[in-house]
């Protein structure tokens, strides 16, 4: 079920974004390719997310970072035409948190916007940001910038928000196509990464707390 509703995403919406991939052979893809080898084994998922031993932690936060961008795309893009202007108009995780949009380009203050808009800004600003070799360098021996942790966090924070929107305003769907174990999942992986490296405030996970204590022991 969950396979056909991708599916259906990607031919539905020709703009829907191509998965942001590693180049083989790079230190980054073997990475990648460890990180998927322990998800696939089954391991606990608090095991999953620690830093494999000699490994540069800027490396491991950029491989997850990079996946978990995929996935929450992934997972948003199944249920965004459920999300409109009209069922969505404020960026919001239930009555209690309303999620401001702000960059530095055309949004200069916090600016309040629909769901749907809020999701294409932040998932055109995350794909600029992994896309630029100044901030997440490919190349062998090229540094990451001072500011790299600082960025993901910023990421992450709001890649978070996603999860808030869709638990509280869509959850619906998400039984609906058969995807809750596969969502619950990728929420646990997220979860435990973000807070094995303190990358996202707590404040922030406020708006799950209740849930993230039923389903992350």
């Amino acid at each position: 079920m969950m396979a056909l509703c991708l599916k259906q995403v990607f031919n539905k919406d020709k703009t829907f974004r191509p998965r942001k991939k590693f180049e083989p052979g790079t230190q980054r893809f073997e990475l990648y390719k460890k990180a998927q080898a322990s998800l696939k084994s089954g391991l606990d998922l608090k095991a999953v997310v620690q830093l494999p031993p000699g490994e540069s932690i800027n490396d491991w936060i950029a491989v997850h970072v990079v996946d978990f961008f995929n996935r929450i795309n992934l997972i948003y893009g199944t249920m965004s035409e459920y999300c409109t202007e009209k069922s969505c108009p404020i960026m919001s995780g239930g009555l209690k948190y309303e999620y401001r949009w702000q960059d530095d380009s055309k949004y200069k203050k916090p600016t309040k916007l629909s769901a749907p808009q809020y999701m294409n800004l932040l998932m055109d600003w995350i794909e600029m940001l992994i896309n630029n070799e100044d901030i997440f360098p490919t190349r062998i021996g090229v540094p990451f910038p001072k500011q790299f942790q600082q960025v993901c966090t910023k990421i992450l924070t709001r890649l978070f928000r996603v999860f808030v929107h869709v638990y509280i305003h869509h959850f619906d769907r998400i039984i609906h196509m058969g995807a809750e174990a596969h969502v619950n999942t990728c929420y646990k992986h997220f979860y435990y990464f973000i807070r094995e490296f303190s990358l996202v405030d707590h404040r922030e996970l406020e708006p799950l707390k209740e849930m993230t204590e039923r389903i992350c022991h």
